[in-house]
């Protein structure tokens, strides 16, 4: 798959995963709600939409290549010497 391709799928993923896992979150809340009386059942798939969300955002983070920016970041904060803030400098 070409680098365009994957970045595209990889960005749609990533937009899918995150309108399910805000859906999931808002239909947990209405559900609370006693005046709408929003079926019981469909509250245990709310719960397993945020879950499934954060799964298709990962994928598409691996997909597009997002994730490895991130890792090289948190890398680079904790281990590189530069990026440290604990850095004692002579004075």
């Amino acid at each position: 798959m070409k680098r365009k391709n994957a970045s595209l799928l990889g960005n749609i993923l990533m937009g899918l995963g995150l309108f399910v896992m805000v859906g999931g979150v808002g239909y947990s809340i209405l559900n609370q709600l006693p005046q709408l009386n929003l079926p019981q059942y469909f509250a245990h798939g709310a719960v397993l939409s945020i879950f499934l969300g954060a799964i298709l955002w990962l994928a598409g983070a691996r997909v597009s290549g997002h994730e490895q920016v991130c890792d090289k970041y948190w890398w680079l904060r904790h281990y590189d010497k530069r990026c440290r803030r604990d850095q004692h400098k002579p004075g």
